[in-house]
C-alpha cells in the first residue's frame, strides 16, 4: 500500500487516508482498530471490490488494477451459496475443477462432515428446494472454494466472528490450511486470532496509527495495548459469569 486513500461516493471524508505499509510474500498481516477505522476499505482494495481514490496498491510490484484477479482468494464474514449444487458453489472459484479436486478442497476445509450429512454428498442442490446449512457451515464452504482456487493471496475478514464453538474451531483449522505458503492479510474483530500474526497494522479513523508484532504493539502501550487490557478483560468477565452462573444452577437444583 502506497499512500493510499479511498473517499466513497457521497462520503465529505475518506474512508482510509494515506495508509502506507508492506506485507511480505508467505507472510501475515492482521488488520485491527476501531470499528470505522478502515480494515475493510483496505481488504476491499486488494481483491478490487474499491478502488483506491489516490496512492497505489501493488502486488509484486504490480498495480491491482492491471493483475490478474485470479492472484486474490477472500473469505468474508458473510459469505453468500448459489442454489446450485455443492459442487457447483464450491467450484465457482475454479470452473474446470475436478469433483476429486471439490472433494479433496471441501476435505482441508474440514467439511466432510457436512458431505457425510447430506443426502446426494457433492451433488445436493443447496438452497430454496434443497438442503440449508448453518452460518458456520457456510463458512466453511467458502473456505474451500478459496482452498479449491489456489491463489498466492488470501484477504480473509475473520469468518469466526458468527460461528458457534464447534464451527469456529473447524474454521480455525482450515483457516491454517488455506494459509500455509500464502500471503493472508486479515481483519481481525478478535485480538485472540491475530497474537501470532507476522505484522500488524493498527488503524483507526482512516490512519496507520501503529504497526508491529504483537509483543512490540504491547511494549508501545499504546492504541493496542489499550485494546488488549479490554480483550482480555471482557475474556475474564464473559469466564466469571459463567461460573457465577453456573453456580448458581448449581444451588437452585440443590
Amino acid at each position: 500500500f502506497e499512500d493510499v486513500s479511498v473517499t466513497y461516493e457521497g462520503a465529505e471524508a475518506p474512508a482510509v487516508s494515506h495508509v502506507s505499509f508492506s506485507v511480505s510474500a508467505g507472510s501475515t498481516l492482521a488488520l485491527v482498530g476501531p470499528s470505522g477505522g478502515g480494515k475493510s476499505t483496505c481488504a476491499s482494495l486488494i481483491p478490487r471490490f474499491w478502488d483506491v481514490s489516490s496512492g497505489r496498491v501493488l502486488v509484486g510490484g504490480v498495480d491491482v488494477r492491471e493483475m490478474d484477479p485470479h492472484q486474490v482468494a477472500f473469505v468474508f464474514q458473510t459469505n453468500q451459496l448459489f442454489r446450485q449444487t455443492l459442487a457447483d458453489n464450491v467450484r465457482a472459484s475454479k470452473p474446470t475443477a475436478t469433483d476429486d479436486e471439490v472433494r479433496a478442497a471441501l476435505s482441508a476445509a474440514k467439511c466432510d462432515d457436512i458431505v457425510a450429512k447430506l443426502p446426494q454428498g457433492i451433488n445436493t442442490m443447496l438452497g430454496a428446494g434443497g438442503a440449508y446449512l448453518s452460518g458456520g457451515e457456510v463458512q466453511r464452504v467458502a473456505l474451500a472454494r478459496a482452498i479449491l482456487k489456489g491463489a498466492p493471496i488470501v484477504v480473509l475478514d475473520e469468518a469466526t466472528a458468527f460461528a458457534d464453538p464447534e464451527n469456529e474451531a473447524l474454521i480455525q483449522r482450515a483457516f491454517s490450511k488455506l494459509a500455509a505458503g500464502r500471503t493472508v492479510i486479515m481483519i481481525a474483530h478478535r485480538l485472540s486470532t491475530v497474537v501470532g500474526a507476522d505484522q500488524i497494522v493498527v488503524l483507526n479513523q482512516g490512519s496507520v496509527q501503529e504497526s508491529g508484532t504483537h509483543a512490540e504493539l504491547l511494549s508501545q502501550e499504546g492504541l493496542y495495548a489499550k485494546m488488549w487490557a479490554e480483550y482480555e478483560q471482557a475474556a475474564s468477565w464473559k469466564i466469571t459469569a459463567a461460573t457465577a452462573d453456573a453456580a448458581v444452577t448449581k444451588g437452585g437444583e440443590a
